[in-house]
């Protein structure tokens, strides 16, 4: 198998994992909000996608700029409003030690997941964090980045808060080395965009440390929240991660 045929097939893989995980979180929504605002975040999504193949036409440079007006703070995503663009987002500068490879590395490869709460409501992570000039791909689950220039060790593949960590070696990677490859702050009053009293959790329990400490290891769960309180909230990882 050619290294081209073995890529297609790494990402079609990851693509069917996202897509199990996703079709999981719209069965949950069903449950929590009725499947009437259900159609209407999908109706939404299809306008907008629409509207972007109208005015860029079709195939990847579509894709790639609706990616672009996306993944803008406070644009629509997955799970809200996207807490923080990808304006200032590294682009294959080493961050922390940590670089920018052509591919993803296998050594140390392990998920952890990320939630923010903003007075109550869910913000979205952006998608394609650590993967410079990514390239967007279409499916009837969403949008998923595969490609890009490189991809740094500490990167999202799309809009779930997954956090991947692909690193050639195995050690402890920190939230603050993921906030530093977004180009986004992470302090104790601050989390990218939004200000206020922060309420930490890890894996459920409440966590008094400097959120920009903790570290990403197999599976992790990490909320925050940002002024009102949220009790901490469940994630399950697609199978295979």
């Amino acid at each position: 198998m050619s290294k081209k045929a073995r890529e297609q097939s790494r990402v079609q893989r990851k693509l069917a994992e996202v897509q199990r995980q996703q079709r999981a979180r719209r069965r949950r929504i069903r449950i929590l909000i009725g499947v009437p605002a259900t159609i209407a975040v999908v109706a939404v999504v299809t306008v907008v996608a629409v509207l972007f193949a109208s005015s860029h036409g079709s195939g990847t440079s579509a894709a790639n700029s609706a990616m672009a007006a996306a993944e803008r703070t406070g644009a629509s995503g997955l799970n809200g409003p996207v807490l923080a663009g990808l304006d200032s987002a590294a682009q294959g500068s080493t961050v922390h030690g940590i670089q920018c490879n052509s591919g993803e590395q296998t050594v140390y490869h392990i998920h952890a997941h990320l939630a923010v709460f903003v007075n109550g409501a869910q913000r979205t992570i952006p998608y394609g964090i650590g993967i410079p000039g990514g390239t967007v791909q279409n499916s009837s689950s969403g949008h998923y980045v595969g490609s890009g220039s490189c991809f740094y060790w500490l990167h999202a593949h799309d809009q779930s808060g997954v956090i991947h960590v692909e690193s050639p070696v195995q050690k402890f990677y920190t939230l603050g080395d993921y906030f530093a490859i977004w180009g986004q702050p992470l302090t104790s009053s601050r989390v990218g965009s939004a200000t206020g009293a922060l309420t930490v959790y890890v894996d459920g329990k409440r966590y008094a440390g400097d959120p920009a400490s903790i570290t990403l290891t197999a599976h992790k769960l990490i909320q925050i929240d940002v002024g009102k309180y949220v009790p901490p909230r469940s994630f399950t990882f697609p199978a295979g991660e």
